[in-house]
């Protein structure tokens, strides 16, 4: 099968497409034939070292994926040949996604939504259960809260300003001025441009941020929060100073690893196939084009990138 490999630490210009083994799948595994693998920035961050979770090169990126199951290993029983499913197996260990074909456990699988195609659902895995894990199992956003969501017009941030709204919530987002209309129309009741305006000074009395940025922007999301408010990082999960200030200010701090979640992708399922969900998708590129897609995830765009098989 053709994979999208690299050989060296570096640039979008170290991935090649190469040929490999098919991988064949263990007890409780199902073999899937991918149509579509969705980027993300941990992509991005493995590739160039500076998230090293791989080790050395070389090796296989991605995890997102939507396709076609053409093995099912017996005591399988989730699974038929020829069901198509999407998920996001094994994070954070290797899934290599971004080949023909990926072994994944069952139930870290879903059926693929109904009402879209291969290239919409396999950007949703990944982005969708940051968004979801976040809000739901983490926040356990109500009807009526305050939610302010950083980089609202992104990858993960598109999607959680929809679950947001779809719970209830008073939805405020972070994005550039050129994302603005895009943010609006997801259901956002405020868009604030970081770049023009402090968000701080914009923004007052949240109740629940969820921060995807990184820098100070997790410090700076303390002011707005009301007192007991909680701030949800991506980004800085572990950073224990951003934890104790947050809690001496009198607020409440959660740091989430997104996890593989077979019934948090049925829900996102459920809720794209209701249009409570929909997935914007920037540009589709070939698998031989993964180098062009990773410097076109690394450029700002709105929603995700994703690559074609």
């Amino acid at each position: 099968m053709r994979v999208v490999t690299q050989q060296e630490i570096g640039g979008p210009e170290v991935l090649h497409v190469e040929e490999a083994q098919t991988p064949s799948p263990l007890p409780s595994e199902v073999l899937v034939a991918v149509r579509a693998t969705g980027l993300n920035p941990v992509d991005a961050a493995i590739r160039s070292g500076g998230f090293p979770v791989f080790g050395r090169p070389p090796f296989v990126l991605g995890w997102d994926v939507s396709g076609v199951v053409t093995e099912v290993v017996p005591g399988v029983n989730r699974f038929q040949v020829g069901d198509e499913v999407y998920g996001m197996p094994l994070f954070p260990r290797p899934a290599g996604a971004y080949a023909e074909f990926v072994a994944a456990p069952s139930r870290q699988l879903a059926l693929k939504p109904r009402s879209i195609d291969h290239v919409h659902a396999g950007a949703l895995p990944l982005a969708g259960l940051t968004a979801w894990q976040a809000l739901v199992d983490v926040a356990d956003v109500q009807q009526g809260q305050r939610v302010l969501v950083h980089a609202a017009g992104g990858g993960v941030g598109h999607l959680a300003v929809q679950i947001a709204k779809h719970l209830g919530a008073y939805v405020i987002g972070t994005a550039s001025a050129g994302k603005h209309e895009f943010v609006r129309d997801l259901g956002a009741d405020e868009v604030v441009d970081y770049r023009a305006v402090d968000f701080t000074e914009a923004v007052h009395d949240v109740d629940v941020v969820l921060e995807l940025v990184g820098g100070d922007y997790g410090t700076r999301s303390i002011e707005v929060l009301r007192t007991g408010g909680l701030l949800v990082t991506a980004v800085e999960r572990d950073n224990a100073d951003l934890a104790a200030r947050t809690r001496a200010a009198g607020r409440r701090f959660a740091g989430i690893t997104v996890e593989p979640d077979g019934a948090g992708l049925e829900r996102l399922a459920e809720l794209v196939d209701a249009g409570r969900l929909r997935v914007h998708v920037e540009h589709a590129l070939p698998l031989e084009d993964a180098a062009k897609a990773h410097a076109l995830l690394e450029s700002g765009l709105r929603g995700k990138v994703v690559l074609t098989i």
